[in-house]
This record gives C-alpha cells, sequence and structure tokens, in this order.
C-alpha cells in the first residue's frame, strides 16, 4: 500500500464545484434527481451510488463544520443558530428522503448484482437504517441533536480561582498534580463546587434527554432506547449480555490491580490516607511533568514523535496543520473534552481539545491523532459510507497510537526519569481506565432500563455503581454530595450515549496489537495500517482479524491483557 498524507479534496462529478448548503431549496433538487432518476444497469446503479456519496459527504462535511465552529466558541451566538438551523430545518427534510434512496437502493433488481464482498456491510447498514426509521422520529431527532449541545454550553462556562487567576477546570486540573497537597484539595473541592453550581441545569438538560430519547425507542416498537440505540449504532457483532460480562470481568481481573497500584501510589507520597487529589500527586520534591507550553508546541512534538514511528503518520499531522485543521488550547467559552472530527469531502480531519500542558494532554493528542490517521486511510475508499468504520475500530485507532508512540516519547521528555514516569502513569491509566468505563456503561444500561426513574433514584444508582467500581484503597469519605453527580462530567452521556463502552473493547485490541508491536514493530503497524485502510468495509470481528487480532472481550481475554500491562509496567 502506497502511503501518501498529500490529501485531496472529492473531485464533484454530480454537484457543481462553487456548490454550498444554503436551506433546504438548495439540497431538494439533488436529492429529487436521485429518488427520480431511472436506473438501467449495474453500470448505471454503481455510478447512481457513487453521486448520493458525493452528496452525503457535502452534507456531511458542512454540518461538521458547524459543530466544530460551535465547539470552538460556544458563547458565540450566530455559531450557534447556524448549527441550530440545520438540525432544525435542514435534518429533518433529509432523513425521510434518506430512507427514500435507502428503499430505492434495496429495491433495485441490479442490487443483488453487486459485489458481495465490497457491499456487504454497506447494504447491512442500509437495511438496519430502513428497519428503525420512523417518520414521526424526525422532529424528535432534530430535537436531540440541538438539546445535546447544550452540555457544552453549559459547561464551556465553567471557571475555578486559583491564586487569583481564572482557569477553566480543564486548566485547573493540572493543579491535582502539585506536590503542594492542601492546594490539591483546595482546587479538588472548587471544581467539584463549581460543577454543582450547574447541577441543577445539567439534570434538567438530561431530563429533556432523556424523555426524547425513550420517545424514539417507543416510536420504533422497541422497550427502550438502549436496544434502540444498539440498532442505531450498528451493534450486529455484541449485544448487552457482552456488556455485563465486561463489567464483571472488569471487578475481578483488573480491580485487584487497580488496588495494588493504589496502594503503591499510598506508600510512594508516604500517606496514611489516599484521598482522591493525591491520585494524580507526585511525592514533595518531584515536579508534575510538563511535557510542552503551548498548542503550538504540542503539535511539532506530536509530529516528531508520529514521524519517528512512521514517517506518515507525521506527514498526517502535519498536513493538518498546514490546512489549519487544530484548535487545541483550552479557553473561557470553549466546549470541554476533546475529539477528532472526519471531514468527508476535504479528507483532512480536524483535532479538538482543550490542553494545559500535562501528560494527558500528551496522550489526548496521540489518541486524537490516531484517529487523525485513520480518517487519511480510509479517505480514498470509493463511497462515503465505506468510510463509516465500526467506533470500536475507530477507538482502537486511537488507543494503539497511544501505546506504539511511547517508544518515541523522549520528544516530550528528554529527561531520562521524566520519561519513566510518563510511560508508568501511562500504563496505570490503561489499567485504572476500565473501572470507569465499566461504571458509566452499566450506569447507562440502569437509566435506559428504567426510564421513568426520578433523579433521586439517578443519583442513587449512579452513586451505588460508582462503589462498585471505586478503590477501598481510596479514601472518599465525606465526599458523597460531589459524588452523586459526577456523571455530569462525562460528555458522553450527554452528547453520544452508549458510546462508552467501546473504550473498554478498544482498549483490549490496543494491548493486542501492543502485544505484537512487542515482537515485531514493523509488522505490529503493518497491520495497523492494514485494518484502518478497510474503513467500514468489513465487519467489525473481520477488521480486528486484519489487524491480527481476534475480537473478544470474555474474561480470560481481559485477565490475560492486563496481566501483560502489568508485567510491563513492573518492568519499567
Amino acid at each position: 500500500m502506497t502511503l501518501n498524507a498529500a490529501i485531496k479534496k472529492i473531485e464533484r462529478r454530480f454537484l457543481p464545484e462553487t456548490f454550498t448548503i444554503q436551506n433546504w431549496d438548495s439540497l431538494a433538487p439533488w436529492f429529487r434527481n436521485l429518488e427520480e432518476r431511472e436506473i438501467h444497469s449495474a453500470a448505471e446503479l454503481e455510478k447512481w451510488l457513487k453521486d448520493a456519496s458525493e452528496l452525503e459527504a457535502v452534507i456531511s462535511e458542512d454540518v461538521c463544520w458547524r459543530q466544530i465552529r460551535m465547539t470552538c466558541d460556544t458563547e458565540n451566538k450566530a455559531l450557534e443558530e447556524s448549527f441550530n438551523f440545520f438540525m432544525m430545518e435542514i435534518q429533518p427534510k433529509i432523513q425521510p428522503y434518506s430512507d427514500i434512496l435507502n428503499r430505492k437502493l434495496l429495491d433495485n433488481p441490479f442490487t443483488a448484482a453487486l459485489d458481495k464482498e465490497k457491499y456487504f456491510t454497506y447494504l447491512r447498514t442500509v437495511r438496519k437504517n430502513i428497519d428503525i426509521f420512523r417518520e414521526e422520529n424526525v422532529t424528535i431527532q432534530a430535537e436531540l441533536n440541538v438539546l445535546q449541545q447544550q452540555f457544552g454550553m453549559i459547561s464551556g462556562k465553567m471557571t475555578v480561582v486559583v491564586d487569583g487567576r481564572e482557569y477553566t477546570l480543564q486548566q485547573a486540573a493540572k493543579f491535582l498534580e502539585d506536590p503542594d497537597r492542601q492546594l490539591r484539595e483546595s482546587v479538588y473541592r472548587k471544581i467539584s463546587e463549581r460543577r454543582l453550581q450547574d447541577k441543577e441545569a445539567l439534570n434538567s438538560l438530561f431530563e429533556k434527554l432523556l424523555e426524547k430519547r425513550q420517545q424514539l425507542a417507543l416510536n420504533t416498537g422497541l422497550a427502550n432506547y438502549r436496544d434502540y440505540r444498539f440498532l442505531e449504532l450498528g451493534r450486529f457483532d455484541y449485544g448487552k449480555e457482552d456488556c455485563y460480562q465486561f463489567h464483571e470481568a472488569v471487578k475481578q481481573h483488573v480491580m485487584p490491580l487497580v488496588n495494588q497500584l493504589y496502594r503503591a501510589k499510598k506508600e510512594k507520597l508516604g500517606l496514611d490516607s489516599l484521598r482522591p487529589w493525591d491520585i494524580d500527586a507526585e511525592p514533595a520534591g518531584i515536579k508534575p511533568l510538563r511535557p510542552f507550553s503551548t498548542g503550538t508546541e504540542l503539535t511539532e512534538k506530536t509530529i516528531r514523535c508520529f514521524r519517528q514511528l512512521k514517517p506518515f503518520f507525521g506527514d498526517c499531522l502535519e498536513k493538518m496543520q498546514e490546512m489549519g485543521r487544530l484548535d487545541l488550547e483550552s479557553r473561557k467559552g470553549k466546549a470541554p473534552g476533546g475529539y477528532n472530527c472526519p471531514l468527508a469531502e476535504t479528507g483532512a480531519p480536524f483535532i479538538f481539545m482543550n490542553a494545559a500542558g500535562t501528560l494527558d494532554d500528551v496522550t489526548t493528542m496521540v489518541h486524537e491523532g490516531g484517529h487523525a490517521v485513520h480518517s487519511f486511510l480510509s479517505h480514498e475508499l470509493e463511497l462515503n459510507g465505506f468510510k463509516e468504520y465500526p467506533t470500536e475500530i475507530a477507538e482502537v485507532a486511537s488507543m494503539s497510537m497511544e501505546l506504539f508512540s511511547m517508544d518515541h516519547w523522549q520528544v516530550f521528555f528528554p529527561d531520562a526519569e521524566e520519561l519513566k514516569r510518563a510511560k508508568e502513569q501511562q500504563l496505570e491509566r490503561v489499567i485504572t481506565i476500565f473501572p470507569w468505563i465499566a461504571t458509566i456503561d452499566k450506569f447507562q444500561h440502569w437509566v435506559y432500563e428504567h426510564p421513568a426513574h426520578t433523579e433521586t433514584e439517578r443519583a442513587d444508582k449512579w452513586l451505588e455503581i460508582l462503589n462498585e467500581f471505586s478503590s477501598p484503597e481510596v479514601d472518599f469519605s465525606g465526599l458523597d454530595a460531589y459524588r452523586r453527580h459526577a456523571w455530569h462530567r462525562q460528555l458522553h452521556l450527554f452528547e453520544v450515549p452508549f458510546y462508552y463502552i467501546e473504550y473498554g473493547i478498544a482498549q483490549l485490541g490496543a494491548i493486542g496489537l501492543w502485544k505484537q508491536y512487542h515482537q515485531n514493530p514493523e509488522a505490529a503497524v503493518r497491520n495497523y495500517i492494514n485494518a484502518l485502510a478497510l474503513g467500514g468495509t468489513r465487519t467489525l470481528p473481520d477488521l480486528f482479524k486484519a489487524a491480527g487480532l481476534q475480537f473478544d472481550f470474555s474474561p480470560e481475554t481481559i485477565k490475560g491483557l492486563m496481566e501483560f500491562v502489568k508485567n510491563e509496567l513492573d518492568r519499567l
């Protein structure tokens, strides 16, 4: 495979190059063309598919830019209105046409002659979309698309004052690494108190989301939104029982390792009691890791790191830098979190994050950089639908890059002792992330299986599940007021429901690839590239197979991979 980061915008052959989306009237003729066009041969069908794909790509890129601009500046009302206009005025008119075109495709006699292997996953998704489409859900989905963005609007305004200076919550979190324990506790409480100030607003928002999501399910003839969402996400290869098994496996095989790590942390800090504001701290006299100071420095160092791993990876980020596809630093008015947003027509994606100069930011950057490489590798695929890869393999792309890139982290940490500390912290995080994944996922199952619950019942259940996956080595006494609402910080619950178990599945895949990397770095990177270049043209188990992995998150697999990570950590 020839790797080239000189990504090119898809050449338009259906829409005029100058076409931009103004309103529904500007789009409607192109949908009508596809609806009314007669198809008399397999060749004409493939041309029709390419034209439909082009229209999809143009629409996708347009709405992505509206969302990117809004999350970069949540206080700009014009950007919010532009996004809302699309979601309320344009998207509801697109959905019925998409259903018409899906049915036209499946009803066409030449569809049966399409290459079975090439089109299997594409046509499976088309059938699934027909199965769950309901006219009465169009308005609800439009309202949800707008409502979900309110989380970013609320969270983007949250700041705290430390030593007389205002910080976003992401910026303030770096004080939790400070050797001064009093300062750590003070900042922990300030962040928690600030979140509590908006608990009514966030609970109210969630209630509205819950009600509308449940109605989507009922309209589709399903008992609850969880069952609807699994279909919508295209989870063809695992179900709720597999998720329950994952939760139990985390308790059995991950929590004992987490407890070991926290016991060691308590001893390292010389504490009688390890509190939550101690978890990221270093002993007195050891400075917190500060791998960069600006977004530009983070970009340049990540490009160098990626280039040492594989020149093509660095070229991808450099191309994005040239195209202005990076917004990395935290600031007031910016939505929380981080993401890589694929841009379907121009190809090079956009990375958004809230960097404040910490190791976590390095991890986020290489993680989103892995997603970006995935976007580059799948851009040349023939149809837009071929690029719609399962989220589980998308997270393998990002989480594997976290582990692969560690071999070149001297770019960020030229001091050998600091490099060792960085790797230790990263491998500890690979283990300690599993309980949080299980917590968020198990909570969502309960929430949507019990849609009539009260706010108090929800907070009680959350705390029960949180305690189930919290280490007894950490003393949380006196903090229940904060912990009852700790789910409010998880963007996914508000914006992308049920998108979280993917991180657990993918972390297992990433560890598997990292094991390969230990044995043969070139072969592991080649497997990684080969799998990602397939986009969504294969089933999830087949994509894992292309990466030299088994699609398996059984307790035995989790146990074996956790032991491998712990052994690597001990070797450091």
